[in-house]
């Protein structure tokens, strides 16, 4: 193996008018002091900017600012054994797919091929969304489906051109199909270098720091708070909001930390999925119940809460506090000597709250879920499964990532995948940390209960 360093490359992939060659041309002439190798394919919607091009041999130009440039003219393999001739001219690497494209064969490109595996990294899996346009493509073709389930990043582009309803829409049934992918939105492809460059994608740490709640199941609620009460009568009062009703539970001694909100949240699930009682302004809610508040009526609206002594209770809502300016106060009873003013009245701040992924019903094919188990799993029998999972299912497993924790092994596996590629490979040592297996799927019409179950069986 070289001793240099690998070569990391982020696959640039979208729609035909989604915005690439935009982008692409913002990253060639922007004087960004990388230099980066551009693999363009030359069924591109427009070629690039000519004026860039310096020098052009047959294959690869070179740019005024630096950065070369490479179109593929055959296999993708030969293209990059090309350039690292020339490996004292780039430190990244870019390949644009082009807009009809499925980005998994240009993916497995770099776990299949022993060279290439050698000499480069794949840090990452860009996709470009045109946002006034993705719903009609993603009922329609399987490729635009494709594109985001394969996506670590999804920019969304022409956001000016949609309502930020549609954006908020669109957004969540995005996530709906990826739950690993960071979602950027912006106008004319107008984002900075560093979101398309150097993610560590295939780095499940930097992706759980940054979204610590893509392994969690969805939840009916959207927010908790946990409110330190005294005894006495509370009012909640909610201005008008973005829906005429609001579902809500309230438990008792709910605690702040994590593992008591995730046990709540538990309990909840259960309460939330039986009969909602309807609770018009004015009525007391009663604990341990799902209650459905009716907001009908203009302006604030009260609901009551009586807290028979001191406590923590915690409030399990549809939507978030903000979306209904939601606030609690303590009903003072003046004593007689004092005025009933509104310096009786003061909002009281949740000890803790807590913003759940939402739940959104869409039936895209493309999906994703997360599997998370405490414990070891017996690398024969893990192999063997996944083998049979992917021989039988690896055309529509998209992408696979995650951490496994082997019986035997100090070390924790970092597992990833492309279609019925896939990887296992030691990486830093477990230590104190407690031994877990953390898997994520992407891919379409998945069966989450059976592959959950056989999963369990690899377990020591």
């Amino acid at each position: 193996m070289s001793n240099t360093q690998k070569v990391p490359v982020t696959i640039l992939t979208g729609f035909l008018g989604s915005g690439k060659t935009t982008l692409l041309n913002r990253i060639l002439s922007e004087e960004h002091g990388k230099k980066i190798a551009v693999i363009e394919n030359e069924y591109g919607e427009v070629g690039i900017d000519q004026g860039l091009v310096i020098n052009a041999d047959e294959e690869v130009f070179e740019m005024s600012n630096g950065c070369i440039c490479c179109t593929v003219r055959g296999d993708l393999i030969r293209v990059l054994g090309n350039l690292m001739k020339r490996r004292d001219k780039f430190d990244y690497v870019l390949v644009e797919t082009t807009g009809l494209a499925d980005p998994g064969p240009v993916a497995q490109t770099f776990f299949m091929d022993d060279e290439i595996r050698e000499e480069f990294s794949l840090d990452g899996i860009v996709t470009l969304v045109d946002a006034a346009h993705i719903e009609q493509q993603l009922g329609r073709s399987d490729e635009s489906s494709e594109q985001v389930a394969f996506a670590d990043v999804l920019v969304l582009n022409k956001t000016d051109l949609v309502s930020d309803e549609s954006l908020d829409n669109l957004e969540s049934r995005l996530r709906d199909m990826n739950r690993m992918a960071r979602v950027i939105r912006s106008k004319q492809a107008d984002v900075s270098i560093d979101t398309v460059l150097n993610l560590s994608a295939f780095d499940l740490d930097q992706v759980l720091q940054r979204r610590p709640t893509f392994l969690e199941p969805e939840y009916p609620f959207e927010w908790t708070g946990v409110f330190s009460l005294e005894k006495g009568r509370y009012e909640l009062t909610l201005e008008e909001g973005p829906d005429p009703t609001m579902s809500l539970v309230q438990l008792l001694d709910q605690g702040k930390d994590e593992t008591a909100l995730n046990t709540g949240a538990e309990s909840c699930v259960r309460l939330y999925a039986e009969q909602e009682q309807l609770m018009n302004p004015g009525d007391l809610v009663p604990v341990g119940k799902h209650v459905n508040l009716q907001l009908q009526s203009e302006g604030t609206k009260s609901f009551f809460i009586d807290v028979d002594k001191a406590r923590d209770i915690g409030l399990f809502t549809q939507h978030t506090a903000e979306e209904f300016n939601m606030k609690l106060t303590k009903v003072n009873t003046p004593s007689t000597d004092e005025i009933d003013n509104d310096q009786n009245i003061s909002t009281i701040s949740p000890i803790a709250e807590r913003v759940w992924v939402a739940e959104h019903e869409h039936d895209d094919e493309v999906g994703s879920f997360a599997i998370e188990r405490e414990g070891d799993v017996d690398p024969e029998k893990l192999n063997r499964w996944l083998s049979r999972l992917l021989s039988e299912k690896g055309v529509d497993i998209f992408r696979t990532k995650g951490f496994i924790s082997y019986a035997g092994e100090s070390k924790r596996i970092v597992f990833q995948g492309v279609h019925m590629l896939f990887t296992a490979q030691p990486d830093k040592e477990w230590g104190n940390e407690p031994r877990r297996n953390q898997l994520v799927f992407i891919g379409r019409n998945l069966d989450e209960a059976e592959m959950i179950k056989e999963f369990d069986k690899c377990l020591v």
